[in-house]
């Protein structure tokens, strides 16, 4: 058995396109008549439908009449080319028995997934727990009853068809959360694919969001980071100190010995913190890429409040038409209860030597710089140091 022809028919049973069906064909108009004595009956009409273009002409008898004039139109059958829902139509050539068992596979569109993440740190800053959960979006035009699912995680190459661009549109969110994580994973070729170990239904229209993994009590490290700019390098910077944003990150490792080590999809994770009541706060949002285990992953969840920043160019030298030297005054200052570490990322630029600092450093590229500057409770550091460049 082969198929020689499939037809995608998505023309759908609709009065007016029914009635364009028509033109050329008879119909019964019918229009309801109250007659004497307060007695309603049906009047009917056949007419031939001449044209629809703006509006109807109909042939009734001699008389080429335009306008409905009907409470309703009797048609005496369905064109075969409207269908009631987009229907596949197959055009087989079976040589072999009467009857053969078919299974259909198709790439479909708008039945979409993706990772969600929820990270709860403890109040010290130190241990959080993870959820991982995948969101189904079915948006495809039928349900999958008692189905089994199976996600595959990675960057895949598709062609987006000009149709299904011009089909989409926004769909309605239903959230089912389910309780049980039970999520198998296993290499697939340069990808990871997921299989969740039981049975469920997705309805048309619906989102669910079904268990990946759970891990918890592993441990976190908070990390206070000062970027620098490019530009604070290359020219004189005459006036006021600039105020640099302070940033907060998270840090865990994707390791089987601490609970996780599970090849995590690209996602967004969320964060949540313990207040002191014993509330969970919202305490910010990243997106993750495809992070395989052992892997390292940092999120930024915002700036910090009670951490400051400012700098300020103290002097500015030009040796040669290509050699300068900058010196800069970083302030930095604690305003929590609890002591930080602050790591100040200087982007020099250039061929670069370090003539002076007031606190230790690593070159972290080739045109980089970092400090790791530690500030107590409620105190103030200043780093000082002085560069030359030659570009």
């Amino acid at each position: 058995m082969s198929v020689l022809e499939q037809n995608y028919e998505y023309d759908l049973l609709e009065p007016d396109k029914l009635l364009r069906k028509y033109v050329g064909r008879d119909v019964t108009l019918v229009r309801r008549r109250v007659g004497t004595g307060g007695v309603a009956a049906d009047e009917e009409v056949t007419a031939r439908l001449l044209s629809y273009n703006a509006a109807p002409v109909w042939r009734i008898g001699g008389d080429i009449v335009t306008g409905i004039g009907a409470d309703h139109i009797r048609f005496p059958e369905l064109p075969g080319n409207l269908y009631a829902r987009p229907t596949l139509i197959w055009t087989l050539d079976n040589r072999g028995g009467a009857q053969h068992r078919v299974e259909a596979s198709y790439l479909a569109s708008k039945l979409t997934w993706k990772a969600d993440y929820v990270l709860t740190v403890g109040r010290d800053d130190k241990q959080a727990d993870l959820d991982g959960w995948v969101t189904v979006t079915n948006a495809s035009g039928t349900s999958f009853r008692n189905a089994k699912l199976q996600f595959v995680a990675g960057d895949l190459n598709r062609i987006q068809p000009v149709l299904s661009r011009m089909m989409e549109k926004d769909v309605a969110l239903r959230m089912e959360a389910t309780a049980a994580p039970a999520m198998s994973q296993e290499t697939f070729s340069d990808y990871h694919l997921y299989t969740l170990e039981r049975k469920t239904s997705v309805n048309d229209n619906e989102t669910k969001q079904v268990s990946m993994l759970n891990a918890t009590g592993f441990p976190v490290l908070k990390k206070y980071v000062v970027d620098g700019q490019p530009y604070y390098y290359r020219t004189q910077q005459p006036g006021s100190a600039v105020k640099d944003v302070v940033q907060v990150y998270y840090e865990m490792k994707n390791e089987a010995k601490l609970g996780l080590g599970m090849p995590m999809p690209a996602g967004t994770v969320r964060v949540y913190q313990a207040d002191s009541k014993g509330g969970t706060q919202f305490a910010g949002e990243d997106r993750i890429p495809h992070t395989p285990k052992d892997e390292t992953i940092s999120l930024k969840i915002g700036h910090a409040f009670d951490v400051t920043c400012e700098r300020k160019q103290t002097d500015f030298q030009k040796i040669t038409s290509n050699v300068y030297e900058f010196e800069y005054e970083i302030t930095l200052r604690n305003h929590k209860t609890i002591p930080v570490s602050i790591d100040v990322n200087e982007p020099i630029g250039g061929t670069w030597r370090m003539v002076r600092a007031s606190h230790q450093w690593t070159k972290t590229s080739a045109w980089a710089a970092q400090f790791k500057v530690p500030i107590a409770v409620d105190g103030t550091e200043v780093l000082k140091y002085r560069v030359r460049v030659t570009y």
